[in-house]
């Protein structure tokens, strides 16, 4: 018993071991990589606390069947009595078989259980399968009132609500994370109509005293032209709206205006290009090509195919 001991101790602790080589290599699946230290600790503790409790199980078989053994020599008429494993064994697992009959299949033999030559055992049902019957029984008569009688539980489609909500609520952390996260190298053209119409509310509170209410510029420079002085890209104009140009006195909006509002406002003054401004200013910097523009493509009509076709 105590060669079992010692071999179970051993592969407890490499199986423990290896875990933890596991853990700092360089091949542990992603599984592992998506835990935080936090729970890896606690995976930790869990599979200490289960090993604790295998060792004290085989600990206490083992004090048992000791002790088993001492009263036997103590007590010879204990000798010919089972053992308590036996008796457990019999009582919750096997059951007591009679030897006469379970040797004896003729007396077994179910007469009107007999199909196509095969006829049907009569053989008991063993202790443990009947715990797992009952069992069965009572799950189901307390799933039946837990979900039916008392409504307490939540029914199939009443989960899947709640994971929606759950999903929503996660949906809208996520983009909440990935808009403050925006800047110059991840910033995009939004040309959605809620993204432009927050762009212009922006710029009319912030940006038309120095660049007019249509673009056309004053103390700033005309917005709506292809001229550009810092690059006419969504990144060049995120840019110079974040960190400002202090020597032209262009102030940074970046302690003001969260990154999806500059983003925003970004979005909308790329869409000025193209339009007619009442008083538009001289143009400054240079010939930009790159940036959208808020005017639709021309639509082809049948002469402009005609005459494509005749190129």
């Amino acid at each position: 018993m105590k060669k079992y001991l010692t071999l179970l101790s051993l592969l407890f602790l490499g199986g423990s071991l290896d875990l933890f080589a596991q853990s700092n290599s360089e091949s542990v699946p992603s599984a592992w990589q998506a835990m935080d230290s936090n729970q890896f600790t606690l995976l930790i503790i869990l599979g200490v606390i289960l090993g604790v409790i295998v060792l004290l199980l085989i600990l206490m078989i083992y004090l048992m069947s000791f002790i088993s053994s001492v009263m036997k020599k103590e007590n010879p008429s204990l000798v010919d009595e089972p053992s308590w494993l036996e008796t457990f064994k019999e009582r919750f697992v096997t059951g007591k078989v009679d030897e006469a009959y379970g040797a004896d299949e003729k007396a077994k033999m179910m007469a009107d259980h007999s199909y196509d030559g095969i006829t049907e055992l009569d053989n008991f049902m063993p202790p443990w399968l009947q715990y797992v019957f009952i069992g069965t029984v009572v799950y189901g008569i307390g799933y039946f009132v837990f979900y039916t009688v008392l409504g307490t539980g939540l029914t199939g489609v009443e989960e899947y609500q709640e994971e929606l909500r759950v999903e929503a609520i996660a949906a809208e952390i996520r983009q909440a994370n990935n808009l403050a996260s925006i800047d110059e190298n991840s910033v995009v053209f939004d040309e959605s109509a809620g993204a432009l119409a927050s762009g212009k509310t922006i710029f009319d509170g912030n940006c038309a005293a120095c660049h007019a209410q249509d673009g056309g510029g004053g103390v700033g420079p005309n917005l709506t032209d292809t001229y550009w002085i810092h690059g006419g890209d969504i990144a060049d104009v995120f840019k110079v709206v974040k960190y400002g140009v202090i020597e032209k006195g262009m102030v940074p909006w970046e302690d003001q205006l969260s990154p999806a509002e500059i983003q925003n406002v970004s979005s909308y003054i790329l869409t000025l290009g193209g339009t007619a401004p009442a008083n538009p200013k001289d143009p400054q910097g240079e010939v930009y090509e790159g940036a959208p523009s808020a005017n639709p493509a021309p639509a082809l009509t049948d002469s402009t195919l005609v005459a494509f076709s005749n190129k």
